[in-house]
């Protein structure tokens, strides 16, 4: 961090906040993140949220490499600080890392390992992605972290799982895509131009991995409660992928024939897809016959309605080919406003494609709080998406900003009984990382 210090000073160990925060849900909880990427970090990130104490356990710089989870490197665009220089804090890493405490451990050895066992102890969760037997080489398995404390929840997120002909495999977001189905039902159609199969533009085979892995973890502290014991949880990105076909899984499975790329379109509800305005494009998500004869009623062709071709959805599906032309051809002659006001108003489900920028200023988006500001080491102002999720009684806090790497090291080995000699022979020995400083 030696580009972006002037005059030097040890990072505080959090922003306090001006008046204390309600417990959170998972208040009391701790959970021990030995994850990093995506689909752990954003599991635990929810378990944070949500009030938990999450541990971060990260690599410490060494033999020229920086430490660390490789996103804090997965950049630009960085975070600018104080005085607008690009700082090296990569906003991929900031966006699945708030409310967490960082730690720098160096767990190939033997001493490092030994503090991860003292972690445990003191812990409720364990999330991991390392792949399939090698937290066994470092005797941090499930088995052996489970025979020393009973109580806990051990969570592994893999490509592949535990079992099976893949298992060793390394697990990527794309891979999975490709491999899960996804990507054979995503993007235009093969006989259009522009044709061919496309991913989804976020990782969504790891995000829905960690919130899978979060209901589980949430699942399993609740049957503790009761008998007394944690468990192992065996999370596989492919697993998750193929669960989220959906519907598109269900009606392969019913039918035996594998649906294909519709581009824009639903398989199984029609108009539900793009169209070309007077101006732009708009959505129409026309999900009933009610919906789809109020349409025709402001696109000025109730007769299509009627139309025994159009008239149910069914019908609708399989004479696709006949209806899009149709609609397409009344909905390029007025702009994407009057369209948009006028289906509005009748109730027609519809809406514009918003590029990000739209997006964070959309009226709704805002007034559902759907970004937050945080102070961080490096800047006042730290704009982040906030989290979706909304309890009354326990709402998510935004209790510390994404840790800078080893911030937290000291504060959380001394909370286990390391005192400041042994840290510091630790620290001498490589064992565990430096603390960061700031300007």
């Amino acid at each position: 961090m030696a580009h972006c210090l002037k005059a030097c000073r040890t990072m505080p160990a959090m922003n306090t906040p001006a008046t204390p925060l309600p417990p959170g849900a998972l208040a009391g909880v701790r959970v021990l993140d030995l994850s990093r990427v995506l689909a752990g970090p954003w599991c635990t990130q929810t378990l944070a949220d949500l009030g938990a104490d999450v541990i971060k356990v990260e690599r410490p710089p060494a033999d020229g490499h920086p430490g660390g989870d490789d996103t804090r490197g997965w950049g630009p665009p960085f975070l600018k600080d104080r005085d607008g220089r690009e700082t090296d804090q990569a906003a991929y890493f900031l966006g699945a890392n708030r409310n967490k405490r960082s730690v720098t451990i160096d767990f190939a050895r033997p001493e490092g390992q030994a503090l991860i066992r003292r972690l445990a102890r003191d812990a409720d969760v364990l999330v991991e992605n390392f792949k399939v037997g090698d937290m066994a080489r470092y005797g941090l398995d499930a088995p052996t972290l489970r025979g020393l404390y009973p109580r806990l929840v051990y969570c592994s997120i893999t490509g592949y799982g535990q079992t099976g002909p893949y298992r060793e495999r390394a697990g990527y977001d794309y891979a999975v895509q490709g491999l899960g189905g996804l990507m054979s039902i995503t993007g235009e159609r093969d006989d259009l131009p522009g044709g061919g199969p496309q991913k989804v533009g976020v990782a969504v085979a790891d995000l829905f991995t960690g919130l899978y892995a979060t209901v589980a973890i949430q699942a399993a502290l609740r049957h503790r409660e009761h008998g007394g014991e944690g468990q192992v949880i065996d999370m596989a990105l492919l697993d998750t992928q193929v669960a989220m076909l959906a519907n598109l899984g269900a009606n392969y499975l019913v039918t035996g024939k594998a649906p294909r790329r519709a581009g824009n379109a639903h398989q199984n509800i029609v108009p539900y897809q793009v169209f070309a305005v007077a101006d732009g494009h708009l959505i129409l998500a026309v999900g009933n016959d009610g919906q789809f004869q109020r349409l025709c009623q402001v696109a000025g062709c109730p007769e299509v309605a009627a139309d025994p071709r159009f008239a149910r959805n069914a019908d609708r599906v399989r004479h696709r080919d006949e209806l899009v032309p149709l609609l397409a051809q009344r909905l390029l002659t007025r702009p994407r406003g009057q369209w948009l006001s006028e289906l509005d108003a009748a109730k027609v489900p519809c809406g514009p494609i918003n590029d990000l920028e739209d997006v964070f200023a959309d009226p709704q988006v805002r007034e559902r709080g759907m970004t937050t500001v945080m102070a961080h080491p490096l800047t006042d102002r730290l704009e982040l998406v906030s989290s979706p999720l909304k309890l009354s009684a326990t709402p998510v806090q935004l209790r510390r900003p994404p840790p800078l790497l080893g911030q937290h090291t000291d504060e959380v080995l001394a909370e286990i009984g390391i005192e400041a000699d042994a840290r510091d022979a630790l620290r001498a020995a490589g064992v565990i990382g430096p603390a960061p400083a700031v300007k």
